[in-house]
């Protein structure tokens, strides 16, 4: 059984930098696509960016390109959102998520952890 547990969130000015961090157990996860996903009030649940624990091939929504950066550590099972440049549209719930062999361009997760706010104030 997958486990994922979110961490880093919290409240940042914009124009600021946060981290979160991924803690992933459970599986052996050299097969597994791992993303982030973010919900704000009244919107659904937004794909944000991907990575293939195996290749490191990454993927983002045009809302965060050049701005976010998803990594992985394979001896720590981690995986990493670095925000920066951060505004205040970028408020959310953010969730990480993972599915065995999932293309890059899929969004069909079967994993989520239960997501970290982070919220931007302007």
């Amino acid at each position: 059984q997958v486990q994922l547990v979110e961490s880093g969130g919290g409240l940042v000015q914009a124009g600021g930098s946060v981290r979160l961090s991924c803690a992933a157990s459970g599986r052996t996860f050299s097969t597994y696509t791992m993303g982030w996903f973010r919900q704000s009030p009244g919107k659904e649940r937004e794909f944000v960016a991907a990575i293939m624990w195996s290749s490191g091939t990454t993927q983002y929504a045009d809302s965060v390109k050049g701005r976010f950066t998803i990594s992985r550590d394979n001896a720590k099972n981690m995986v990493y959102l670095q925000m920066n440049s951060l505004k205040p549209e970028d408020t959310a719930v953010y969730y990480c998520a993972a599915g065995k062999f999932l293309p890059i361009e899929s969004r069909r997760f079967g994993s989520w952890g239960q997501g970290t706010q982070v919220t931007v104030s302007s």
